[in-house]
């Protein structure tokens, strides 16, 4: 029997200028796991992560659900582990403040208990003599340093879900894979769901129990990570797989990539949205949009999932082999 959820979202719609950017979605994050949402940019990944923290953009409207609201405990029962540390650290407060504010925030404990508590956040994620940095300004860490402290103070008051919004954008592989190793570690430690936002599908490989795939703001495969990546069952899965740098052809200069772009919103073709780049459209994938449907153990949104080959990455590198 699956998990209770700790958060469900139905119908999940919003819209700048009515113009409808994330479009129905509906899916749940379960206790402890990790839910990869990926997708090219402009699917609507990070709006629907920050509608989870109710920290939307001015001028965004919304319909649907979700449930339960959890944006008046963020920073207690979900926190936010963003993109870019130094801009999310106060430059002109030592860090350990920054972490023990945290805690007085959410929890009444005196000043004394909440930096005891920040210097052990501190401790827990590597950060070296935890109780002397504390007292640093953010321009004394280090970029990896920095990291580590967003991380800390996502952690600290032992949240149930955490949201990582493009977490290892701009590093290195040897530091992406130092990210994510410290989340899941800190995920662990404290018993917290991650919701992991990425464009990087080698990110999501061997960290992610189920994956949310997006597409012009809506989903178009949901299932358990293993088998959507081994064995994609919607076209542009396939399409992001297949567009790995690891499938470069030898020889060729340029690296694999999906044909065309995604539409933008409010310029959506008529059917579903991946058809005009999809090798595998015809007939009705012009003129209706699919519903997702249980399709080999996992949501898709397709019309023509079964046919499909295996592996489906050919089915893109093909167009791109020299003659």
């Amino acid at each position: 029997m699956e998990s209770e959820a700790l958060l469900s979202v139905r119908e999940l719609r919003i819209a700048f200028g009515g113009v409808e950017v994330v479009r129905g979605l509906s899916f749940d994050i379960r206790p402890r796991e990790v839910l990869a949402i990926v997708g090219e940019s402009g699917a609507g990944k990070s709006l629907t992560a920050r509608a989870l923290l109710g920290m939307l953009p001015r001028g965004a409207t919304t319909s649907g659900t979700i449930s339960p609201d959890l944006s008046a405990h963020r920073g207690r029962r979900i926190s936010l582990v963003p993109q870019d540390a130094l801009s999310a650290l106060s430059p002109v407060h030592p860090v350990g403040d920054q972490l023990a504010a945290a805690v007085r925030s959410v929890a009444g404990v005196s000043r004394k208990e909440a930096r005891a508590r920040a210097v052990a956040a501190l401790d827990r994620v590597g950060i070296p003599d935890a109780a002397r940095r504390a007292r640093a300004y953010p321009h004394e860490y280090s970029g990896g340093m920095r990291q580590r402290a967003v991380i800390a103070m996502a952690t600290v008051n032992e949240p149930e879900i955490l949201v990582a919004d493009e977490p290892t954008t701009a590093l290195d592989e040897e530091h992406r894979d130092q990210v994510l190793r410290l989340l899941a570690e800190q995920r662990e430690a404290v018993g917290a769901a991650l919701v992991l936002v990425t464009h990087d599908m080698d990110v999501v490989r061997g960290h992610a129990d189920r994956v949310l795939v997006m597409y012009a703001g809506r989903v178009t495969e949901l299932g358990p990570g293993d088998e959507v990546l081994d064995r994609p069952r919607a076209p542009y899965t396939a399409g992001l797989l297949a567009s790995l740098p690891r499938n470069a052809i030898p020889g060729r200069r340029r690296l694999p990539a999906l044909r065309g772009t995604p539409p933008a919103p409010g310029t959506l073709p008529p059917g579903c949205a991946f058809a005009p780049r999809c090798p595998l459209a015809a007939g009705l994938c012009h003129t209706a949009e699919p519903e997702p449907r249980q399709t080999a153990g996992r949501l898709v949104a397709c019309h023509r999932p079964e046919e499909l080959p295996h592996p489906a990455a050919d089915l893109f590198l093909q167009e791109r082999r020299p003659a």
